[in-house]
């Protein structure tokens, strides 16, 4: 089924692509992820934001089908399933591009392309690698993206960290992902290709995926983002959709507004030493909160 075809279908019967309704995940006695709800529709971005240890990362392990979900239910198409590897979600159409890439980087751009799915001609003793078409293949599939690499032999580690990430995003396409999930893809690149690589998630989403954004970033996220689910502590503590949340809204729940006027308030009735000092810092931080920024780091 293509890309386009989910889309069609999503849209008419309105069944989102993927759901997830009330999951948690318990490791033992720790509770990771708690009745977390979340929808990605087709030709659209999902961002999911928190800090860490907010429950990010396990929340993308059962999607990607590398941990199974202790409660709740898993949908896709309306079809409640439970995933018991990443080669189950890959079958469905779940792809995961990582932070940190699986790439090797003394290798030209299209071997990486491919690694793994090499493409070949030939049978028995004469088969071998159909570099030419792998070549052709890579060459497109990157134009079509909007990623203008005009010589796809130079290594993949020349390439800068967005470039990267991009290649990685057009290679998912390609091998038929219908969900892509996105892991911090821009977390350790600079304010330039942060922005090359928000603009392929704007072309993912154009081309019918359901894309899931995880970030830290509200700055990264609402510009691209179609819903935003902010987690803390294995909860979600909102679900919004763009028109119900503005960006000084998003920054003032991932900046931790509540927990500054808690603070202030214990500050306030307090008599240590200092005390006050540390008053007037909080009071500071709620005001950058009311002015739509973030609170200043000390």
């Amino acid at each position: 089924m293509t890309t386009a075809t989910s889309e069609r279908e999503t849209t008419e019967t309105g069944t989102p692509l993927l759901k997830l309704e009330n999951v948690s995940k318990h490791y033992g006695n720790i509770i990771a992820l708690r009745d977390v709800t979340m929808e990605a529709d087709a030709g659209s971005v999902t961002c999911v934001l928190g800090d860490n240890g907010a429950g990010k990362s396990t929340l993308i392990k059962i999607i990607a089908g590398l941990h199974e979900h202790t409660d709740g239910k898993f949908m896709m198409s309306g079809t409640e399933l439970r995933l018991s590897s990443p080669r189950a979600a890959l079958g469905l159409g779940i792809a995961t591009v990582y932070q940190h890439l699986a790439v090797v980087p003394l290798m030209p751009i299209w071997r990486n392309f491919f690694l793994g799915s090499e493409l070949t001609t030939g049978w028995g003793p004469f088969k071998r690698l159909d570099v030419k078409r792998m070549k052709e293949i890579t060459k497109k599939e990157l134009a079509d993206m909007g990623i203008d690499l005009r010589d796809v032999d130079q290594p993949i580690g020349q390439l800068s960290g967005g470039e990267k990430q991009c290649v990685a995003i057009a290679r998912a396409v390609y091998f038929g992902a219908k969900v892509l999930i996105l892991d911090e893809p821009t977390a350790a690149l600079g304010v330039k290709q942060s922005g090359v690589v928000l603009k392929y998630i704007v072309n993912a989403r154009a081309r019918g995926l359901a894309v899931v954004f995880i970030t830290h970033n509200p700055h990264h996220a609402y510009p691209v983002g179609d819903r935003f689910l902010v987690l803390k502590r294995g909860r979600a503590i909102a679900y919004q959709e763009k028109k119900d949340i503005s960006l000084e809204e998003l920054t003032g729940l991932m900046a931790g507004g509540a927990e500054l006027e808690e603070l202030a308030h214990e500050l306030e009735h307090s008599s240590s030493p200092g005390a006050q000092d540390a008053l007037k810092d909080v009071e500071a931080g709620l005001d950058d909160l009311d002015a739509g920024q973030a609170p200043a780091k000390s």
